[in-house]
């Protein structure tokens, strides 16, 4: 029997129809390694013999100065060095010492206003609280102007795709370079210049020590406001559309203690990873299972299917399960947040700030769906995006951290 017809259920949202190869490491005809079993993910993933692919390098490397080079695409001591300086602002105690006011604040703000109008749009919403959270970590808080979640969603936005064509590849890199150089002005350059003044305990503030120009801070904002804003944004509105409509597994997140419910957001991130492939280029010859893979060679790990690696994950691996523990220290949401020198530094930033939005938003009384999600691709960050999804509920007061609100059983 094919082995792929024997996993049941499927319970994801955002798989388009496709399950996963079980094929574990394989070269297509145009070239590209795709590796989908989870040991052959993390031995390349943690290996020295790769460097930072995809994620349209190219869009940064059209700023008009040429500088430092992003974090995202700095590799061996150098990177080492910049992940130790910066790692502090990530940990879990300084992310709960320092961010959690602010996140249970954004979080009574996001869902009072929800309230008080009855009908809202989830992924606007979550927007709304990953851009705030963000924005402080980074030190993006002195924008010239408002809209700076609009500002944010651009560089995903059409017009950053491969084009063919002279005369719409060189429309788009106008679209790029304007949108890049709109963030520089109304959010970067201003926030940079108020810490200038006045340093903060922020990732801006640290650069500015380090010697980075404004427009080398600017690529560095992208990389960890832009893409940590847009992800947490799907992964709040993907956890929230498993937990509404699963009544049995709503109630068991929300009478879990705390360690409890960010295990459970691990699983369902597990299940729906909102990057859905992670490249690499090799810089030698490297050996993966009985594979070797040539220098130079661009490689694709497939995260749904490592995921779903029953190897790691167990039996069922298409279905969430709280409790479940996958084997041999993969950690609960496996590849989700990446792996080796460059896994994301933000993953205990992006779970509890989801887990104090839903608890609010999940005590609702009422909450249900008007309209489930839109799934679309994003190539720019190979990831799912869920939109026009619309929630409605009872209406009621405006929940404040002052007055009577959920917070209370936070």
């Amino acid at each position: 029997m094919d082995m792929e017809t024997t996993i049941e259920p499927d319970e994801r949202r955002t798989a388009f129809g496709r399950r996963p190869s079980r094929v574990p490491v394989e070269r297509d005809k145009d070239g590209t390694w795709h590796i989908r079993s989870f040991a052959a993910a993390r031995k390349l993933l943690r290996s020295d013999a790769t460097k930072q692919a995809g994620f349209k390098a190219e869009l940064l490397e059209r700023l008009p100065e040429k500088g430092k080079v992003p974090i995202l695409f700095l590799e061996g001591k150098t990177h080492r060095e910049q992940r130790r300086l910066t790692a502090p602002f990530f940990t879990p105690r300084a992310v709960d010492s320092r961010y959690r006011e602010l996140m249970n604040d954004l979080a009574d703000k996001v869902i009072g206003d929800f309230r008080r109008a009855g009908r809202g749009e989830l992924s606007t919403m979550g927007m709304e609280m990953a851009v705030g959270v963000a924005a402080q970590v980074v030190g993006l808080t002195d924008s010239r102007k408002p809209g700076l979640d609009k500002r944010i969603n651009a560089f995903f936005a059409d017009g950053l795709e491969n084009a063919e064509g002279a005369l719409r590849k060189a429309w788009q890199a106008l679209v790029a370079q304007y949108r890049l150089m709109r963030f520089y002005w109304y959010d970067v350059r201003p926030s940079a210049k108020v810490r200038r003044a006045a340093p903060r305990e922020d990732v801006i503030s640290h650069l500015l020590a380090e010697g980075y120009k404004d427009t080398e801070i600017l690529t560095e904002c992208i990389t960890y406001g832009a893409a940590g804003m847009v992800t947490t944004r799907e992964f709040i509105t993907v956890c929230s559309w498993h937990l509404l409509d699963n009544p049995k597994l709503r109630d068991h997140y929300l009478a879990a203690d705390e360690e409890a419910r960010y295990a459970l957001l691990e699983e369902l991130l597990r299940l729906e990873p909102v990057v859905g492939t992670i490249f690499r280029r090799t810089t030698c010859p490297v050996s993966v299972g009985e594979s070797e893979i040539p220098q130079g060679a661009l490689v694709a790990v497939d995260v749904r299917a490592v995921n779903a690696d029953p190897a790691v994950s167990g039996e069922k691996p298409l279905a969430a399960q709280p409790g479940r523990c996958p084997t041999d220290r993969a950690g609960g949401p496996v590849l989700s947040f990446g792996d080796g020198h460059h896994r994301c530094p933000g993953s205990f930033l992006a779970i509890q700030e989801t887990d104090i939005f839903l608890l609010r938003l999940l005590a609702i009384p009422g909450l249900r769906f008007e309209k489930v999600p839109d799934v679309t691709w994003n190539d720019l960050v190979t990831g799912y995006e869920l939109r026009n999804a619309w929630l409605v509920c009872d209406q009621g007061p405006a929940t404040t951290s002052d007055g009577p609100s959920v917070s209370a059983t936070v």
